[in-house]
């Protein structure tokens, strides 16, 4: 395992410690991290979205998300870019998640 495959996957467990308020799942398995990359300065870019547009934490969930990934040991600094295409569906949720939901 590279050392970005290592620190990605440190990053993605730092995500799975936030939760969406209204559904009782990480924001990681619920699907709504579509990418992170690490540049070779160890600057992470997390793209994600929200379950809708209007969703209440959409001022929140993104500082919320970028403050746990600044705190992942090897990480110099991060940024989240919030972006609607492609819509989040419930098939991105993890087989975990939907089971969690009584969806499975």
């Amino acid at each position: 395992m590279t050392d970005t495959t290592e620190l990605k996957n440190r990053i993605a467990d730092a995500i799975r410690g936030i939760y969406d308020p209204e559904i009782p799942v990480n924001i990681y398995d619920l699907g709504l991290i579509y990418s992170i990359d690490v540049d070779k300065e160890n600057k992470a870019t997390i793209r994600m979205t929200l379950t809708a547009p209007a969703c209440p934490v959409a001022g929140i969930l993104p500082g919320q998300v970028e403050n746990a990934v600044k705190a992942v040991e090897g990480v110099s600094d991060a940024s989240v870019e919030l972006v609607w295409d492609p819509p989040w569906s419930q098939e991105r949720m993890s087989e975990e998640a939907q089971l969690q939901l009584g969806l499975l």
